[in-house]
């Protein structure tokens, strides 16, 4: 199974169980400012729990930074 996660492709022998699962693996000690798209549409954060991956999702994952 392949998710793309930043234009990267990443394949697994198991599909995380949902958005929230995937979260966690990717970038477990971050919890603000982060926004995710799932195939082009923005999923707030309370609905990642509920969000079930398929097989070829593309997933962008951005961050905020500090600075200027």
């Amino acid at each position: 199974m392949e998710l793309t996660i930043n234009h990267t492709q990443k394949k697994f022998d198991v599909l995380p169980e949902n958005l929230e699962a995937l979260m966690a693996m990717e970038i477990p000690e971050k919890k603000k400012g982060i926004a995710v798209a799932l195939n082009n549409r923005i999923i707030p954060q309370s609905s990642w729990p509920e969000t079930i991956l398929r097989n070829k999702d593309s997933i962008l994952i951005i961050t905020a930074t500090q600075g200027g």
